[in-house]
């Protein structure tokens, strides 16, 4: 079934699709109902972490390991299993195709397969277990430093909680106690992988299976670009405070609600979070470049870059437009300014073999040099930022890691920071 959602763009409407975990959670909850139920569901449902709710009809729902009459009803399918082996198990797969909407995304069409067995373990002090691993292409994280550890299969830490609430949901209805096993799998996922960055992030064998919200959002580049600076044309003639704070995405906005800046009186905006007039967010993605230069061609008095380091490591660079198809410098960056603190060539070649920016974090912390690092980036990125706004108004940054915290504040970045806590918005 089609997603019926749509974003606007350069004045087209464009359709939004699913992520690959929302289809491996989709699977393993269509895979768990036929098991507990003895009935192959017609569709499968469930709500994205971003309040969408998806709805797919299946394209594989089977025993995996032996054939029992689909009129079996709940209670003679937990008796049947009640009388198995333990160390047997029954097992159940189905799968969903993946449907990016209108994105152009390498994923779009494939099928994403999830393989369930339950373990009707009676004396299990856990009451329900469930266990999540990757199988057939799914790819094999080799390399420290991303969302899973090295050895993981590469299903994400918020499809993981997906995959465990649709499991969860299915067994609860069905009253089954024991241990579940997912095994999540992609034909085709190993070829598929070679169209995308995972063997240069160190994940081989297959594709990741990703997704913070559970929604694909399809945009252009410039039609995005433009948007933002729409939105940000937008909320100046809803706001008299002239102040403006710009996030790249979600991971800003979680630090935003944990800080307890995003709150109070609000509208809705067409991402779906909440934005006081008199405090607006906006969340200008890889534009921060053009979304600084909007904030002065509407005249906002001050405004605050908060983002995840992994993004606002490359403005220390000068860099504005953050897609890594126009830079990925964030490990010569670390590197470079690890050096100018007195790291040695061992520091600064274990930094630039790094994969991501929390895995360059654990050894400056390692080698003690964390701080001194993160001082001279902040500095580095407020100079560009002084230099993109060319005195317009006041401007300052806070990044931080979802595994280390705040990280670093540039100059009068932490004055606004405390003031906006203690605003009544």
């Amino acid at each position: 079934m089609a997603l019926n959602e749509y974003v606007q763009s350069g004045g087209k409407y464009l359709r939004c699709g699913y992520t690959t975990g929302t289809c491996a959670a989709l699977a393993a909850s269509a895979a768990m109902e036929l098991l507990l139920t003895g009935r192959p569901p017609e569709n499968v449902a469930l709500v994205t972490p971003k309040g969408i709710r998806v709805e797919v009809i299946p394209e594989l729902c089977e025993y995996a390991d032996r054939t029992a009459p689909v009129s079996m009803t709940a209670e003679e399918s937990a008796a049947s299993m009640a009388a198995e082996e333990s160390e047997a198990g029954m097992s159940a797969r189905a799968a969903v195709r993946k449907d990016a909407g209108d994105d152009q995304d390498v994923t779009d069409g494939i099928l994403i397969a999830a393989e369930v067995t339950a373990y009707p373990e009676i004396e299990n002090e856990k009451g329900l277990e469930i266990r999540i691993e990757g199988g057939s292409g799914v790819g094999r994280i080799t390399k420290p430093g991303l969302d899973q550890p090295v050895g993981s299969a590469a299903i994400n830490h918020v499809p993981r909680e997906m995959i465990e609430r649709a499991v969860r949901k299915a067994c609860g209805a069905a009253g089954f106690q024991g241990r579940v096993d997912v095994v999540i799998s992609v034909p085709d996922g190993e070829k598929i992988a070679k169209k995308t960055f995972n063997e240069h992030l160190g994940i081989v064998g297959g594709i990741s299976i990703l997704g913070t919200s559970g929604i694909v959002e399809p945009m252009s580049m410039q039609a995005f670009s433009d948007a933002v600076c729409v939105e940000i044309r937008q909320v100046r003639k809803m706001s008299q405070s002239g102040k403006l704070i710009l996030t790249p995405g979600n991971y800003g906005m979680d630090f935003l609600k944990e800080q307890g800046i995003l709150r109070g009186e609000s509208r809705t905006s067409g991402d779906g979070e909440t934005n006081s007039p008199e405090f607006p967010i906006v969340m200008c993605s890889n534009f921060i470049g053009d979304a600084l230069d909007a904030a002065s061609a509407e005249g906002f008095r001050e405004v605050l870059l908060v983002g995840h380091i992994g993004k606002l490591v490359k403005v220390a660079g000068g860099i504005m437009n953050t897609h890594s198809r126009y830079a990925d410098c964030r490990m010569e960056l670390f590197a470079a300014h690890a050096a100018i603190c007195g790291a040695n060539g061992d520091i600064c070649r274990r930094l630039m073999h790094c994969v991501s920016t929390d895995a360059c974090l654990d050894i400056l912390k390692e080698t003690g040099l964390c701080d001194e690092v993160m001082r001279a980036l902040m500095e580095s990125m407020e100079k560009y930022l002084l230099r993109r706004v060319n005195g317009a108004y006041e401007v300052g940054a806070v990044t931080f890691s979802n595994v280390h915290g705040v990280l670093g504040v540039t100059p009068g970045a932490g004055k606004m920071l405390e003031r906006y806590r203690l605003e009544d918005v």
